[in-house]
């Protein structure tokens, strides 16, 4: 019966892996029906529910989830809990944002940066916006200035590796730019 079990888990992981998360969702669900206390399958709903809306995101969880799962035996309430944070952050986020700019972000999955400057202050703190967003929004940047306060701002609230990555992956006619070689000099690695 186990060997039933893990074929498909096996199945609905592959499904998931290439992005067929309603296949994914049905087989997951399957299990659940003959074994509701199966906490793969669980995470696996979970996670096909979340790529159904935003694919980078679940496969990133899911690459987590499989990396800490061979380490730590409570891996399946770690993922559960994160995943319980992001969905929390998601619902603070919409009671933030106005009707208007909600329509932005459905139409574009992204905020333009001086609104989210705006959230910045409603909320209080740069890093508390971010992190609020960072998985589920883009932030979207039209000139070198907003690009360049970006990044210094990536920076002086400690998302090094990020504001390393936006330097690293500049425009094209950025890339010998005098203040954008100046901010790698602010990164310590």
């Amino acid at each position: 019966m186990r060997v039933h079990i893990q074929s498909l888990l096996d199945k609905a992981e592959a499904e998931f892996y290439n992005q067929n998360y309603d296949e994914a969702l049905k087989i997951y669900g399957l299990l659940l029906t003959d074994y509701p206390e199966l906490t793969e399958a669980k995470v696996g709903v979970y996670l096909s529910d979340i790529g159904a809306e935003n694919s980078e995101e679940a496969q990133s969880l899911y690459e987590y989830y499989q990396i800490i799962k061979e380490k730590d035996e409570d891996a399946d309430s770690v993922i559960m809990d994160l995943v319980e944070s992001i969905e929390g952050n998601r619902a603070k986020l919409q009671q933030l944002l106005a009707d208007p700019l909600q329509d932005q972000i459905e139409a574009e999955n992204g905020i333009k940066y001086a609104d989210f400057k705006d959230i910045v202050q409603e909320v209080g703190s740069f890093k508390q916006a971010f992190e609020n967003i960072m998985f589920s929004t883009r932030v979207i940047i039209t000139s070198k200035e907003e690009f360049i306060d970006f990044v210094q701002t990536l920076i002086e609230n400690g998302f090094t590796k990020m504001a390393l990555s936006y330097l690293d992956n500049a425009p094209k006619p950025f890339e010998k730019d005098q203040e954008l070689l100046a901010l790698y000099e602010r990164i310590d690695l």
